[in-house]
């Protein structure tokens, strides 16, 4: 899914969609980009098929957690971005 608002918006229902650009519309500037990570996360929940389960496990506090180091780690192995 393409980070940018046309691909978070496209990704959503249709009243998620509504609510990220209610929150986008009404964001001062200096919050806008934060807006645009969160709702990112949401649609990638929304369409990751696993996306209800790590939803409870997280809201449950059983959701295994990872060190950002190590996570760094496991990306650069892969060859993918660490910025």
């Amino acid at each position: 899914m393409p980070r940018t608002i046309d691909g978070i918006a496209g990704a959503l229902t249709a009243s998620r969609r509504m609510e990220f650009y209610r929150q986008l519309g009404t964001a001062p500037l200096e919050q806008a980009e934060a807006v645009l990570r969160h709702w990112w996360c949401e649609a990638m929940l929304d369409t990751d098929p696993d996306g209800d389960r790590i939803t409870v496990a997280t809201l449950d506090g059983t959701l295994p957690l990872a060190s950002v180091r190590s996570v760094l780690a496991r990306r650069q192995a892969r060859g993918l971005p660490v910025e």
